[in-house]
């Protein structure tokens, strides 16, 4: 099984939303559909960027990092 860490972008806002989760696919139509709290006034959102981890606590360790300074600046070089 592979845990993810994920990146969307809000069409509305250009902001990103830092997420980790089992099931990519769900989670990204949960988004979609309005169904999180936290970017359900923010859509549309696009993914891109994700991660593929093998354990869960690495999934959280990296999205806890891509939410630093640090972890931001790797995504802009990145995206």
């Amino acid at each position: 099984m592979f845990y993810y860490t994920y990146i969307l972008r809000s069409e509305k806002d250009r902001k990103l939303y830092i997420g980790s989760t089992s099931n990519l696919k769900r989670r990204i139509k949960q988004h979609a559909l309005g169904n999180v709290s936290s970017t359900k006034s923010r859509r549309p959102l696009v993914l891109v960027y994700y991660e593929a981890c093998l354990k869960k606590n690495k999934a959280s360790e990296r999205e806890l990092y891509f939410k630093t300074g640090f972890g931001r600046g790797f995504l802009k070089n990145r995206i």
